[in-house]
């Protein structure tokens, strides 16, 4: 019997992909729901492995949301961009990955950090995550229009892969250089809800058919 993560990997791999530039595809792409994430280079057995779950908390928020990330250089709303910021960082061993931490979205966090960053040398590091995330990451959607069964399927999906132990990335992947263990262990790009609740039968049937 197949287990959750190999059923899972075939049933996404089937799916329509989309890639960076996605804006002429846009009518094509669910207004909510959930998306997957692969990455070049990333195997699973025969499948393009899985890298990051994702979804969004705003009506009809699902394209908005892909853009911070493919897009937007602002790692203030993207925390996958941020990882991937402290990777490089981390990466290159230099001293300002603890100023890349710093969060200047609301106006106290602004007066308190802004002083401390370096602006040009963040818009160099963002257009480098541009590059990274633009040229290796395509996705597919899981279209989920009610919001509370959306983030319940984004949470046990995160769940059914962080804790399965079988996604191995291969040796050159740029996550082994996080500062976050939990991503450098699971082999997904996100740290929340790698161990939470998972799938019941009834619910994961449910899944399947939406798929």
């Amino acid at each position: 019997m197949k287990s959750k993560v190999d059923e899972l990997h075939n049933l996404f791999n089937k799916k329509k992909r989309f890639k960076f530039p996605f804006e002429h595809q846009e009518n094509l792409i669910p207004k909510n729901g959930v998306y997957i994430l692969f990455e070049k280079g990333e195997k699973f057995k025969d499948f393009d492995r899985i890298v990051r779950i994702g979804s969004h908390t705003g009506e009809s928020q699902l394209i908005p949301r892909l853009k911070q990330h493919f897009l937007l250089e602002n790692k203030n709303r993207s925390i996958f961009r941020k990882n991937i910021g402290r990777c490089i960082l981390k990466k290159d061993n230099n001293s300002y990955i603890n100023n890349w931490e710093l969060d200047t979205t609301s106006r106290t966090d602004k007066e308190k950090n802004l002083w401390k960053l370096d602006i040009e040398f963040e818009k160099k590091l963002e257009k480098e995550i541009s590059e990274i995330i633009q040229k290796n990451f395509s996705f597919c959607v899981i279209e989920v229009n009610e919001k509370t069964r959306r983030l319940n399927y984004e949470k046990k999906l995160i769940s059914t892969f962080g804790s399965s132990n079988q996604l191995i990335p291969s040796e050159n992947w740029l996550g082994y250089h996080s500062p976050k263990e939990k991503i450098f262990k699971s082999g997904l790009w996100q740290v929340n809800n790698l161990n939470g609740i998972k799938f019941t039968e009834n619910e994961y049937e449910e899944f399947k058919k939406i798929i």
